[in-house]
């Protein structure tokens, strides 16, 4: 059976793979987004809107379509969450 997983989990998904995964300085396409968190466009959608506004990432206009890259906030975010899911994960918590 599949695990849930949870918005903040979407939200970390999003950011490491905006950080790990991207070959260029170009960014990630919505589109590869969607394959690597594996949720809806419109869902996706509404994610990246926040995290944007959150100052996590950095949108780009890139060719006439939007890209996506971590910024300093967002991998600073990231550490924290990954810091504070380590710290819960050791008293049997999930996040």
């Amino acid at each position: 059976m599949a695990e849930y997983r949870t918005h903040m989990k979407i939200i970390g998904d999003i950011l490491a793979t905006t950080r790990d995964d991207l070959q260029d300085e170009d960014g990630a396409t919505v589109t590869y987004l969607i394959r690597k968190a594996n949720i809806s466009h419109s869902r996706i959608s509404r994610i990246l809107k926040t995290l944007v506004s959150q100052g996590l990432l950095e949108q780009l206009d890139y060719q006439g379509s939007n890209k996506y890259k971590i910024s300093q906030t967002g991998r600073e975010f990231l550490q924290a969450y990954y810091t504070f899911t380590n710290f819960a994960d050791n008293f049997g918590l999930s996040i």
